[in-house]
């Protein structure tokens, strides 16, 4: 379920071929339901927090991801180099940083302004992997965005319902997003198929088992409560790999890249009516101004060759590791 298939911010997918006449849904509406499905999954996690808090939600979204992987990968330990066992454990280790990372920061700021702040990591690597000047500039509106959106590091305050650590713990999930791309590529080249990235997660599963425990400890095993984070696994990962999977037969990569650059406006849009969230207008351009830059560099990827899988890998790798 990697994301490998190569998408978003560069790489190559299968040109649109005579598939896309047989499909019953437009490739592009299986992309959005998809990016759709991933931020219904965190505003449905954010309702457990109360009761399991985001590390016993982590670990039951991480727990729904490996099995579903273990089932579709059959991963095998035995027979691994040294070199592989090195990159498998970076690897779980960082979608485990991620992954808490992330939960933390929706605790404590809405659901919109947590991805959109998380989503300048994977930017930031393929703007920082190009010489183009165009490049710059989607760089240069992507941090005009992160400016509007906090208002500036001054201007953080609770008191606006927007708290310093709360934007530190989304930033430092998009650090671990921009890792997870780079160590997703030296892992799929060492190891056949979704092997690497199923064995991570089921790591990444066990490194958070404690903290889970911790704060969620025996309501964990509460069936109301284990099936909903079994809904949240199922709609951050299960369902957005099948129906982008789907869509990446026939839809060209700077399409499925625009695609998915309208997932912070989603999350925002998720987060307003699932939530309650309420942005300010400086907040909503924030949001359109990354979108921008995102589809941007997409576009810009699509119109030059680009190494396998290099840039932002397709959501059912991302979905995985990340709600």
């Amino acid at each position: 379920m990697t994301r490998r298939r190569r998408g978003h911010f560069g790489g190559r997918v299968r040109p649109p071929s005579a598939l896309r006449r047989e499909a019953p849904v437009h490739p592009a509406w299986l992309v959005i339901g998809g990016v759709a499905s991933v931020q219904v999954g965190a505003a449905l996690a954010k309702h457990l927090f109360g009761a399991l808090g985001p590390g016993g939600t982590v670990t039951l979204r991480l727990g729904t991801a490996a099995g579903v992987l273990a089932l579709v990968a059959r991963p095998r330990v035995r027979g691994l180099t040294g070199r592989q066992v090195r990159l498998v454990l970076a690897f779980g280790a960082t979608l485990a940083a991620m992954n808490l990372s992330f939960y933390a920061s929706i605790a404590r700021i809405p659901l919109g302004i947590a991805v959109t702040v998380e989503f300048v990591g994977p930017l930031a690597v393929a703007v920082l992997g190009t010489r183009r000047r165009l490049d710059l500039l989607w760089a240069a509106l992507a941090a005009v965005g992160v400016v509007l959106l906090t208002g500036g590091v001054g201007a953080l305050r609770a008191a606006d319902g927007l708290d310093v650590v709360g934007v530190a713990l989304a930033a430092l999930a998009g650090i671990g997003w921009s890792g997870y791309i780079l160590l997703s590529q030296r892992v799929g080249a060492a190891l056949p198929g979704v092997q690497g990235l199923a064995l991570a997660v089921a790591l990444a599963a066990l490194l958070v088992l404690p903290v889970g425990l911790v704060q969620g400890g025996a309501a964990l095993l509460r069936p109301d409560l284990l099936l909903t984070g079994v809904g949240v696994g199922i709609l951050s990962s299960a369902l957005p790999w099948v129906l982008e999977t789907t869509a990446l037969r026939t839809l060209s990569a700077s399409t499925f890249g625009v695609l998915m650059s309208l997932e912070p406006a989603v999350a925002a849009l998720v987060g307003l009516a699932l939530l309650q969230e309420q942005l300010t207008t400086a907040q909503w351009t924030a949001i359109g101004l990354t979108c921008a830059a995102s589809a941007g560099a997409a576009l810009s990827a699509g119109g030059r060759r680009s190494p396998p899988g290099h840039g932002r890998l397709t959501r059912a790798g991302r979905t995985v590791a990340i709600v």
